[in-house]
């Protein structure tokens, strides 16, 4: 537990997620306003996550729909590009998550300096894109052999828009993947992004494993942030924080300092 308060400064930290547009290779991708427009619409949020106080930044390929589990090299390289450009606009501790791969997303923090990354590590699941399987041993090897264990790895052991394959309870997967794999916290999600972390599960989960960290990862909201994180030891916030609450909009400075004023009350 000694880590969050190392890495973040302070207890109960709030990281906020900064959504990339749309990024070559995937569907919805504008060519003609091209990543220079995407670099600078990432700006915009990042400075204003900032300016509303949140302790952490975390980088996603949020439009890259539908989601791969084994994303394709332009993505990781126009992810890379688009950090290295933000660089000297972050303020404080970053990470990176690309959508669903976990070798990218270990290989994006090497290559760019992000202190943690988000991740499905471990289970095999029925998932929108698929049947969703993982190799956790394969991946922590990978992590060490490209000299990642700096790196925080961050288990989001209830994925959005997916089911566990075998009938296991959260709690089992919880002790099971602590024992195993020895995450440094693990991420309890509602059915996708801005929907709400189920507070009975969050809390089976932080129960199940005192020791490690756990995360809100999805649906936090100043209507609900001080009984979360009255369980969770930390949330990761990106829908609430964006212009009416809808994921495809840019942030407003004055969503995330409502959220943060609460934050800091509870500190």
């Amino acid at each position: 537990m000694t880590w969050l308060k190392d890495l973040f400064g302070v207890i109960k930290p709030v990281i906020a997620m900064c959504h990339f547009k749309a990024l070559p290779g995937d569907p919805g991708y504008d060519a003609q306003k091209g990543l220079d427009w995407v670099a600078e619409a990432a700006r915009r949020d990042l400075l204003a996550l900032q300016d509303g106080g949140v302790d952490a930044i975390m980088f996603s390929n949020e439009a890259s729909l539908p989601y791969l589990t084994q994303v394709d090299p332009i993505t990781t390289a126009c992810m890379a590009r688009l950090i290295a450009e933000l660089r000297p606009d972050i303020r404080g501790p970053f990470g990176v998550n690309v959508l669903w791969d976990p070798i990218a997303s270990i290989d994006l923090a090497v290559a760019t300096g992000a202190q943690f990354v988000r991740e499905i590590f471990t289970g095999v699941y029925a998932s929108d894109y698929g049947l969703w399987n993982t190799n956790c041993g394969a991946i922590i090897r990978h992590q060490h052999a490209v000299y990642g264990q700096h790196v925080k790895l961050l288990f989001n052991i209830v994925p959005e828009s997916a089911v566990y394959l075998a009938e296991r309870h959260i709690v089992d997967i919880a002790k099971s993947t602590v024992f195993v794999s020895q995450p440094d916290a693990l991420c309890v999600s509602g059915l996708t992004a801005g929907t709400e972390t189920s507070l009975e599960t969050l809390k089976q989960v932080k129960d199940a494993v005192p020791e490690t960290v756990v995360f809100a990862n999805t649906g936090v909201r100043p209507a609900n942030v001080e009984q979360t994180l009255a369980i969770a030891d930390g949330a990761v916030v990106g829908t609430t924080f964006k212009r009416d609450g809808y994921i495809w909009n840019e942030v407003e400075v004055e969503r995330v300092r409502e959220l943060m004023h609460k934050v800091q009350g509870m500190r």
